[in-house]
């Protein structure tokens, strides 16, 4: 069923009839297992994928890598879940490498963003450190390429 996830993960639009027909299966067959997956939680939700920049909305992204103590039989996951419960936090990540943690969040402004990194994160217990680096421009972002001055209306590249 990748296939079907596949589809569904780069156009949350397809109808079950749709989809239906690129997995060669019935529609009744594709509803059932859409249910199945979103009981079992692998489908987790249906998100419009927006480009502010086209928009009024003012906003300022940032990606702060935080390195942190784990906890003693908690590993990483206790201080991830805090971080979590913030509504201006849209993912947090374990990673490999240089740093532990990669939290994305938005801010109306780089103070606002500057202030949450100061208040909130650094000073909670286990947080060694933090390096923050703001978005200046998103080209690509889940599979989706960003309108481009460097393309004409046919899609070529220039």
């Amino acid at each position: 069923m990748d296939t079907l996830l596949k589809l569904m993960e780069t156009n949350a639009h397809l109808t079950p009839s749709q989809l239906a027909v690129m997995c060669d299966m019935k529609a009744e067959e594709i509803e059932s297992k859409i249910k199945e997956y979103e009981e079992k939680g692998v489908i987790l939700g249906y998100k419009t994928l927006v480009d502010w920049d086209k928009t009024d909305r003012e906003y300022v992204s940032a990606m702060i890598e935080l390195k942190v103590s784990p906890q003693k039989d908690l590993g990483f996951d206790r201080i991830a879940d805090r971080i979590c419960m913030y509504p201006e936090v849209q993912s947090v990540q374990l990673m490999s490498g240089g740093f532990d943690l990669l939290v994305m969040i938005e801010g109306k402004t780089m103070r606002e963003v500057s202030n949450f990194v100061f208040n909130r994160l650094a000073p909670m217990d286990g947080v060694v450190s933090t390096a923050t680096h703001f978005v200046l421009k998103k080209y690509k972002d889940k599979g989706v390429t960003y309108n481009s001055e460097e393309e004409d209306k046919r899609g070529n590249i220039l």
